[in-house]
């Protein structure tokens, strides 16, 4: 297992977040500012896709924002230039959306990628980049829990660009040295989620409706078996393979256990809130054929080799959660 470098090792360090207005990116700059990064945010606020400026308002004065686009050439030419850490965060994260609109998705999820990489290799060959990845790669689980030598068989556009844009950071990485490790990500929750809507992910759409007194509907039967991550956790996870170069190169997974249903999802939102109701509903067509059935990983290899363990449980996350909407749900409605 790798000790933790000390504490103050992002103290002064100039850090580049992509998608840094969005749910994981602001939680993470809000960590880094206060371990004293220089943290530059790039978001370009595309509608329906998560970032939102009253995500950063507590530190809004402590950070360089860059409303730019990951698909601009130019702009992360120059953003990349002298910065120490990249979270590469930004990308297109609907299922549903990319199969709608599959050119969008493969300029941000798979030929951005690219470009960002050219710009570090041609301006910035020493930065280290962490990569946000994502479950869906793996497709339809063949065994379970899923760990890291799962086949490879994405279901939809997205998990396709995802995983051309997870190789390319391998590849400069044993290729041109650029310091890159990716972390597959499971369902992340926990405060400044994007609940607009529910093409992004359940999560958030089923802690609004239960604030909202609506029916939160659920497709097929509810046992469906998922893993979620708390977003300190994810943070954490994050910022352990910016500080350890020995991960360089690697891909892992996070993951939680044990497993839990949608319908026990349901329940813990409606106990939390002391009322709410749900309802199981048929398949929607479009969702039926991206379903990937159960899905909970094997984060073993990430904790044999950092000691990352996952520590804010479900039910405690979720009373976060929905402690934070109630208090905030009109910053998060259309």
């Amino acid at each position: 297992m790798k000790r933790r470098m000390p504490d103050g090792f992002f103290r002064g360090k100039n850090v580049l977040i992509t998608g840094g207005m969005g749910f994981v990116g602001s939680n993470l700059a809000i960590a880094l500012v206060s371990k004293g990064a220089k943290v530059t945010l790039v978001d370009s606020m595309v509608r329906d896709t998560g970032g939102n400026l009253f995500n950063i308002k507590d530190i809004a004065e402590k950070v360089l924002i860059n409303f730019s686009d990951v698909r601009d050439e130019h702009s992360m030419n120059f953003l990349v230039r002298g910065k120490d850490i990249m979270f590469n965060l930004a990308g297109q994260v609907s299922h549903i959306d990319s199969m709608v609109d599959p050119y969008t998705d493969l300029d941000i999820n798979a030929r951005s990628q690219l470009s960002i990489l050219e710009a570090c290799r041609k301006y910035n060959p020493g930065i280290k980049i962490v990569y946000a990845s994502t479950r869906q790669v793996y497709g339809k689980p063949e065994y379970l829990p899923v760990d890291e030598r799962h086949p490879l068989n994405p279901v939809d556009i997205n998990g396709v660009n995802k995983l051309a844009g997870e190789w390319y950071h391998v590849l400069y990485d044993s290729v041109y040295g650029i310091k890159s490790v990716s972390l597959r990500m499971t369902n992340t929750f926990g405060p400044r989620l994007l609940m607009k809507h529910s093409r992004q992910g359940f999560i958030g759409w089923f802690v609004r409706q239960v604030i909202e007194g609506k029916e939160i509907r659920i497709f097929g039967d509810g046992q469906q078996l998922r893993d979620l991550n708390y977003i300190d956790d994810v943070v954490d996870a994050l910022l352990i393979c910016a500080e350890n170069d020995g991960l360089n190169g690697k891909i892992f997974n996070l993951g939680n256990h044990p497993p839990i249903t949608l319908e026990e999802i349901a329940k813990l939102l409606i106990k939390i809130n002391r009322g709410g109701k749900y309802r199981l509903i048929p398949f929607p067509k479009e969702s039926r054929k991206i379903d990937i059935g159960h899905y909970y990983a094997s984060f073993d290899k990430f904790r044999d080799a950092t000691g990352w363990e996952p520590k804010v449980g479900y039910e405690e996350g979720l009373r976060r959660m929905m402690a934070y909407y109630k208090k905030n749900i009109k910053h998060y409605r259309e």
